[in-house]
């Protein structure tokens, strides 16, 4: 398979091209995808970030034919539940207190669509412990203002990662893109720079 010479990014996210960038990628161009992204009825959060990954690569590889796609999503979870992307201070609020002294699991998921519309997947999943927060914790956390948009509340490349007693993972994962995943579903699907 000839390499196709552009790569899209089905993504917005600054942290994603950030975490490319280390890999000496630079995207041709940044298509986010529109989707819907609420969770379907019984949905585990695995198959959740799974399936938003590869809808929005879908969606943005139907506007860019002959291209490669990626498209990935973050999904934080305590237990079965899928925590929010928190899109104000109150959801913040919930979500670090729910995850005040426990583990969670944060799993990223990554979708590759080839040239030749072949999908490429891959999970990673990563578990997180933070210590107890304390109200003054939380109220310093929020006043950081890194949780904005961010799944579960927190940005572990920001504040939170103070907070973190152990990380058994990938750390690139719970920022938002899975390296060493992203870099095999690359050269599986041909693509060099």
């Amino acid at each position: 398979m000839i390499a196709p010479v552009r790569l899209i990014l089905a993504s917005a996210s600054p942290r994603r091209l950030d975490l490319l960038a280390r890999l000496g990628i630079v995207p041709d161009a940044v298509d986010a995808a529109d989707i819907d992204e609420t969770a379907g009825a019984g949905e585990l959060p695995r198959a959740h970030a799974a399936r938003l990954a590869r809808e929005k690569a879908q969606a943005v590889a139907a506007r860019h034919p002959g291209a490669v796609v990626m498209g990935a999503d973050t999904v934080v979870a305590a237990g079965r539940r899928i925590l929010p992307k928190a899109e104000d201070e109150a959801t913040a609020r919930a979500c670090l207190a729910l995850l005040s002294g426990r583990r969670h699991r944060v799993m990223t998921a990554v979708a590759l669509i080839d040239a030749d519309g072949h999908v490429r997947e891959r999970t990673s999943e990563s578990i997180v412990t933070f210590q107890r927060l304390t109200p003054t914790d939380i109220d310093w956390l929020i006043g950081r203002g890194d949780w904005n948009g961010k799944a579960g509340g927190y940005a572990i490349q920001g504040a939170a990662e103070a907070y973190v007693r152990a990380l058994s993972g990938s750390f690139s994962g719970v920022v938002g893109l899975p390296l060493n995943e992203t870099r095999l579903l690359l050269a599986a699907a041909g693509w060099r720079q």
